[in-house]
């Protein structure tokens, strides 16, 4: 699905994955099936799998109320606690292509950002996904009942996340990662105003925007010049400014990728990736493109 790969690293002792380097054991898989590790993103994938097939199940059987049970209704969990609804309603699936699709995605993606960024924080990463948009549907029932089941929006916004890391990835037809969430990110939003569909465009919108705040504060990403431009535009500019005195400097640049990125890995094996500064996180990201540079 995505065509590049992180060189491997023979100078430290770290296991080479499809982006990054796993070491501690919060980048490590929750445990492992004969020679297949499993990690949070294939436990979460096997139990939508698992509640679509049962929930058809049952609407077989004429127990279809059991299932409408679990969608999220602001009016239920407002008036009758049905507090549960916050989480179930994501669990909820048509055996359709889009939940195949959904599935999918959550796959190819969501194990990357799961590997770069941690299985604490990967967590952490879903699960606001997944309460975030309905904790704002239930105020919003306040003035009015909302009803909500999708898991869609939850997926996507992993998608959002791995493209908040890797957006110049080529992924189908080489087309970069950050276009192609850009273009479906801005056909799903046109659909939804289209349909006034107002609910799942306010849980669509919250998710990519969580999503891009949640990578971003983690220092994780290529450096935006143009936010730092106007950053800078808006800050307080001295009224006098000392200029030194410029002198010729030889820059010395290292004959080896891998040599000035060693001191990053050894901190990265000692304290985990979440230790990194984000100016190390960008020397790592410049080093790696200049990897895969030479791979190609």
């Amino acid at each position: 699905m995505c065509r590049t790969s992180l060189a491997r690293v023979d100078r430290a002792p770290f296991i080479p994955d499809m982006f990054g380097v796993t070491t501690a054991d919060d980048y490590k898989p929750v445990t492992w099936v004969g020679r297949y590790p499993v990690d949070v993103t294939t436990i979460l994938i096997a139990v939508h799998a698992v509640t679509m097939v049962l929930g058809t199940i049952l609407i077989a059987m004429g127990r279809g109320s059991l299932v409408d049970a679990l969608l999220f209704d602001s009016a239920q969990v407002l008036r009758a606690g049905h507090f549960w609804q916050i989480v179930t309603y994501a669990f909820v699936h048509q055996p359709d292509l889009w939940f195949a699709i959904g599935l999918l995605m959550l796959f190819f993606f969501g194990r990357e950002v799961e590997k770069f960024i941690g299985r604490r924080a990967f967590i952490t990463l879903y699960a606001s996904l997944l309460i975030l948009p309905t904790l704002v549907l239930t105020l919003w029932g306040l003035s009015g009942r909302v009803l909500y089941g999708d898991s869609s929006a939850v997926h996507f916004g992993i998608f959002i996340a791995f493209a908040a890391i890797y957006p110049g990835v080529e992924l189908l037809f080489r087309i970069q990662a950050k276009w192609i969430a850009l273009v479906f990110g801005a056909i799903s939003t046109l659909q939804l105003l289209a349909a006034n569909a107002w609910p799942h465009l306010l849980v669509f919108l919250l998710s990519v925007g969580y999503a891009l705040i949640f990578i971003r504060a983690r220092g994780i990403g290529p450096e935006l010049e143009w936010l730092t431009n106007l950053k800078s535009k808006f800050q307080p500019k001295p009224k006098f400014q000392v200029v030194p005195r410029s002198s010729p400097r030889r820059v010395v640049e290292p004959e080896d990728v891998h040599q000035s990125i060693d001191p990053l890995l050894e901190k990265i094996s000692k304290s985990g990736i979440n230790s990194l500064t984000a100016n190390e996180r960008r020397a790592l990201d410049r080093a790696r493109n200049e990897l895969l540079k030479k791979s190609q």
